[in-house]
């Protein structure tokens, strides 16, 4: 039997033609596009920051280099200079030999890898000789009238800027070697576009002949027949359906017209038919053209299966509306009582922190015993587990920030516990120095909150500042429990430490608490605080302000009257914050001297 070439197997054949040749296009153009890729993401992942890397490297020691001749050169040992250069040694390099060891991970080159690992290792001597035969001993004014210190520092700083120039050298190259394979990588990804670009337009011109081709074959023995099918068809979209039919041919399209014409027939029975149901008239015959005839057959069937569910549906519908409503009215009664309930609940809260503000020293009393202050007090929620105390004894001034466990309404109890402590220490007892009230204090809230019993319990306690300010002879008597205190004086900042240990909550032995005693003079700004401002996240990038950033607003801040200071940090958190949730209490207070 001779094979027949079907319309079917002429189409195939030419399409079939123009699919491989656009298969072999997509193969190779996805394979240089993934290869160009490749390169792309090692150009911008490796090579590129490693350049930048390597720059920033560069331009750390150049002004290494520059911060370490002015120390030696210039005998103003309060120089900013100074504290930069430390932080350059301590910070920035550290941080900066972190990086280039990350983006050095991905680097194939070896030799390229020891380069690197040589250069830090120079650089580490080079910094060291700065700290230990520099920095260290040129650390006064004496210290540079001494030749017997000045000197060898002189020698230290001409071999380590010897040491420098040899370390540039080799930074140089392996900045060159990093530019280098970027060209070379850039010069293949060319290459390879290049080649793809040639093969597309050869393949271009065989893909619109061969389309001019196909298209010629299909029209002339396809399009015409199918044109009449076309008609035909639209007619019957469009819900009409067509009085002619089709002539019988041999071929494909002539059994599609054999089908055509026996769906139209088919569909003129079934019209009526959906008419008749459609009115309600379930009782309309239809009968299938074969047994075979799965529309017919299902036809009929939902014909039945629509008179049952129509009866069935009317039930369920007066059912389900009897339903709605039993619920409806279950949902609005259990609204009414939750909305009762949430009101109670706030009504309690907010009447809490009337309680907790009463408790807090007025600002009158800020102002007769600490003129020249301000207190920023930023509750998390309506009660808040910071607050901040004020009271005089003798020729003191006493005041603390106080930072209780957790906040909102456990924080609210806990900073009335140890606000009534505070106030019985300092007023019923013949204590006066800091650490002994806040040794009583911890006697205080471990007896009152049964420290010890349960492991839980031992979680309970406070993060505060007590001092004791004596204006007369301008002494600060201190002690703090983990947070510090700070003193800026002439545009410098003093911090003073605390001891590493809360009020209150301690597991084991119990440790007494360190007095610290301060001399001040006028124009100083005191400020004790809490960790909420520190740790609020916002920025950018969500991120917590962080301790560093909180001391260089108060350096900033602290040349400003106070109630202007106060607005300052007040703004700046806020700012910085943004649409974030406020994630702690907040509590600063300042005193000008």
């Amino acid at each position: 039997m001779a094979l027949r070439f079907t319309i079917g197997r002429r189409i195939g054949t030419g399409f079939s033609t123009l699919i491989g040749l656009t298969i072999v296009a997509f193969v190779l153009t996805l394979s240089t596009v993934t290869e160009s890729k490749k390169k792309t993401e090692e150009v911008v992942d490796q090579v590129a920051p490693s350049v930048a890397a390597l720059k920033e490297y560069n331009f750390l020691l150049q002004r290494s280099q520059t911060l370490i001749s002015k120390w030696y050169y210039s005998k103003n040992v309060n120089d900013g200079g100074r504290s930069e250069l430390e932080n350059l040694i301590t910070q920035d390099y550290p941080k900066q030999c972190r990086d280039l060891r990350e983006i050095s991970k991905n680097w194939t080159s070896s030799e390229e890898v020891k380069a690197l690992r040589q250069i830090t290792s120079k650089t580490d001597a080079v910094f060291l000789t700065y700290q230990q035969e520099i920095m260290k001993p040129l650390n006064s004014l004496e210290s540079y009238e001494d030749v017997s210190v000045y000197f060898p520092a002189l020698a230290a700083l001409d071999d380590a800027e010897e040491s420098l120039q040899g370390i540039y050298a080799n930074l140089l190259k392996l900045i060159d070697s990093k530019q280098k394979t970027a060209r070379s990588l850039r010069d293949e990804m060319f290459s390879s576009f290049n080649l793809l670009e040639r093969f597309v337009k050869y393949l271009g011109i065989t893909l619109v002949i061969g389309g001019i081709f196909v298209a010629f074959f299909t029209a002339r023995s396809i399009v015409n027949p199918v044109e009449q099918l076309k008609k035909m068809l639209l007619s019957m979209g469009l819900g009409v359906l067509p009085k002619e039919r089709i002539n019988y041919r041999t071929d494909e399209i002539g059994e599609m017209g054999g089908a055509l014409n026996s769906l139209i027939e088919s569909m003129e029975a079934t019209t009526e038919f959906a008419k008749q149901t459609g009115s309600g008239n379930f009782d309309a015959s239809y009968k299938p053209l074969s047994e075979q005839d799965s529309l017919g057959l299902a036809l009929v069937k939902m014909r039945d299966d629509l008179a049952e569910n129509e009866r069935f549906l009317e039930q369920k519908v007066v059912e389900r509306t009897e339903e709605v409503v039993r619920q409806k009215e279950e949902i609005q009664s259990k609204n009414g009582e939750l909305e009762i309930l949430y009101k109670q609940v706030t009504d309690s809260i907010h009447y809490a922190k009337r309680i907790q503000e009463a408790i807090l020293p007025p600002p009158a009393l800020f102002d007769q015993l600490l003129p020249n202050s301000f207190v920023l007090y930023k509750p998390k929620d309506i009660v808040s587990g910071d607050f901040y105390w004020l009271d005089k004894k003798g020729t003191n001034v006493y005041f603390a920030a106080v930072d209780c466990t957790g906040h909102g309404v456990p924080g609210a109890f806990m900073s009335i516990v140890g606000s009534n402590l505070l106030k019985d220490a300092v007023n019923n007892t013949d204590l006066y120095a800091p650490a002994e009230i806040m040794d009583k204090l911890n006697e205080g809230v471990a007896s009152t909150l049964h420290v010890g019993i349960t492991e839980k319990q031992t979680k309970d306690g406070m993060d505060m500042t007590l001092c004791a300010l004596d204006y007369k002879k301008l002494k600060l008597h201190y002690a703090a429990a983990y947070n510090p205190l700070y003193v800026i004086r002439d545009g410098n900042l003093m911090q003073y430490k605390a001891d590493k240990f809360p009020v209150g909550a301690f597991i084991g032995e119990k440790r007494k608490f360190t007095n610290n005693t301060i001399d001040l003079q006028k124009g100083d700004m005191v400020y004790i605080f809490s960790d909420g401002y520190a740790d609020q996240f916002g920025g950018p990038r969500g991120k917590k302000f962080m301790a560093g950033n909180f001391r260089n607003l108060l350096l900033d801040a602290s040349r400003l009257p106070a109630d202007q200071q106060r607005q300052r940090l007040n703004e700046t958190i806020e700012n910085w914050r943004g649409e974030l949730e406020q994630v702690d209490d907040i509590l600063i207070i300042g005193i000008k001297i």
